[in-house]
């Protein structure tokens, strides 16, 4: 069964979220040598919860006065091009398209049939 793996959360300054859940949960939270501007997120041991990542905002914050503002939760597959299959076929869509995150996996965001937003990774 499907687990979530990995949560992002979305800022215009990255740099200003680590340091704001650094503050209040003690979250070690460092910049990704990677390709991608990328801040990788632990918030525990290993064990029970999930870890996650921050990333530059990719267009415009929601409106103010939002009902809500989430984090996007993603759920690790062994298939993303079923698992697409699978979303749009009942009656989810593509928010981001799949792409490549060298050395980690494949990725694609899609909204279900309510608007909200979650990833699909599938490792490499």
């Amino acid at each position: 069964m499907p687990r979530v793996v990995h949560f992002e959360i979305h800022s215009a300054d990255p740099d200003a979220a680590a340091a704001f859940y650094t503050s209040i949960f003690g979250w070690k939270i460092s910049k990704w040598d990677g390709p991608v501007e990328y801040w990788l997120v632990q918030t525990g041991e290993e064990g029970r919860g999930i870890d996650g990542g921050i990333v530059r905002r990719q267009g415009d914050a929601p409106a103010a006065g939002a009902p809500v503002n989430a984090y996007v939760c993603t759920i690790g597959v062994e298939s993303l091009d079923d698992t697409l299959t699978s979303i749009t076929g009942n009656g989810g869509e593509i928010a981001v398209a799949k792409h490549e995150i060298p050395g980690i996996g494949i990725l694609a965001y899609f909204k279900d049939r309510d608007g909200n937003i979650f990833g699909v990774m599938q490792p490499v």
